[in-house]
């Protein structure tokens, strides 16, 4: 799902010349927290396959297209899964448990990290050759499985709230909602324009897949609770956390939240707030850039995603590189995710596809500040993000949380009933 130039990776002029060739200048300014992988486990050379969820940005083959005309010996093939996490998971592991050297290079979300290191679907890495100091360190951590590094930041992601300036200004509001009750008495407003005629308030992702685990935890943890506490273990039915999947059940029954959204995805929801559907939107930062080229250019701005008595709590996002334990040519492909998760790769994902860096500098860059006035808002989203629970189990905890939310929103259960049966799914979860 967020560097001065002067600060910029050493012999940056080479790398412009070779199309953003980074391999030789990858390996500085690693971690000490995160112990080393044996250089052995990286040997041989020749083509690789990169495997990503469905490419909607555009921008991902130019990258790779600059690496392959630099290494016409070593060239990468752009595999697309769907664009929804649960089934780029599925095919990813059902490549793995048949040990299948089709995958090379996974593109992983930041929740698979346990779960694939556990079972030994990814290699460890040797983390003193990326530049984890540079980045930010709850990014760094999601990579992480028991000390060591087995996934590296490509882009990082929180969630924003996108908001329709015109209309607002329109209506008399002088800022974004930073609460629910907020959000709701400024739809209130806004819909009573006759240019809002047909509008609904507010959507985020509610299909039952993983952006309805994220738009759940986010209305949890913004509203004071959690799923699991810091250990692990599963603190799902409490009032904190009911007030939260009150506030979604709640938004359906009244209108806040359109019916229709209960089969959004992001892509479905970015669709909607782009044709003027929705007042404000829950989503990603890589609608920035797709939403400043569609009718509402010049309309919209980001804020902060509002809570229940003040700015609530993203879920953690985006997106990690991990070596498939199963794949051949590991040298070159470790070499490529050095090249596809540097400074220059991930400022081209900014300025092209509004994708959150995992470089700490990139947010205090004016320049880029100037260009991107959301990466302030974007930084605070990231830093302050709740990650999901980072259980080894994690395909079989999201789909507990998706089954018992998904009733609560749709009216077949009450929030109290389906917290309550969510927290006895998670106890068994994750006691195995």
């Amino acid at each position: 799902m967020k560097t001065s130039t002067a600060r910029a990776i050493q012999c940056s002029a080479a790398l412009a010349a070779a199309g953003l060739l980074l391999t030789a200048c990858g390996s500085s300014g690693g971690s000490g927290s995160t112990q080393a992988a044996p250089a052995t486990a990286f040997k041989g050379r020749g083509p690789i396959t990169y495997v990503a969820g469905k490419d909607t940005t555009g921008t991902v083959q130019t990258i790779i297209d600059r690496w392959n005309k630099a290494h016409p010996k070593e060239k990468v093939t752009f595999i697309q899964l769907p664009t929804d996490a649960d089934s780029q998971r599925q095919q990813m592991i059902q490549n793995a448990e048949t040990k299948s050297d089709a995958y090379t290079v996974l593109a992983t979300d930041v929740v698979w990290t346990s779960e694939f290191a556990a079972h030994q679907w990814i290699e460890p890495l040797p983390a003193q050759q990326f530049p984890l100091g540079r980045m930010l360190q709850p990014v760094v951590q999601t990579g992480t499985y028991r000390g060591r590094l087995y996934a590296v930041p490509a882009s990082s992601n929180g969630g924003l709230l996108f908001y329709r300036t015109d209309l607002l200004k329109k209506a008399g509001i002088t800022k974004p909602p930073t609460t629910w009750a907020q959000m709701t008495a400024d739809c209130a407003e806004v819909l009573k324009l006759p240019e809002a005629k047909n509008m609904s308030c507010y959507a985020g992702q509610f299909q039952k897949y993983e952006g309805l685990t994220v738009n759940f935890a986010e209305a949890v943890n913004s509203a004071g609770g959690r799923i699991t506490d810091a250990n692990g273990k599963p603190d799902v039915d409490t009032p904190q956390a009911k007030k939260g999947l009150d506030f979604l059940v709640t938004s359906f029954k009244d209108g806040t939240i359109p019916k229709e959204a209960i089969t959004y995805q992001e892509e479905d929801g970015r669709q909607a707030f782009q044709s003027g559907k929705l007042v404000f939107l829950n989503n990603w930062p890589y609608v920035y850039s797709l939403a400043q080229k569609s009718a509402i250019k010049g309309k919209f701005a980001v804020a902060p995603l509002p809570g229940l008595n003040g700015p609530g709590a993203s879920s953690l996002g985006g997106s990690d590189l991990a070596l498939s334990s199963f794949a051949k040519n590991k040298a070159t492909a470790l070499d490529f995710m050095k090249y596809f998760t540097s400074e220059e790769s991930a400022t081209y994902f900014l300025k092209n596809a509004s994708l959150a860096p995992p470089y700490a500098d990139l947010y205090d860059n004016a320049a880029l500040d100037k260009q991107y006035p959301y990466l302030p808002d974007l930084k605070q989203s990231i830093t302050k993000a709740v990650p999901r629970p980072r259980v080894v189990q994690y395909g079989d905890v999201t789909a507990a949380i998706q089954n018992e939310v998904y009733a609560a929103l749709t009216g077949k259960k009450s929030s109290a009933r389906a917290l309550k049966d969510l927290q006895a799914d998670l106890r068994k979860l994750t006691a195995q």
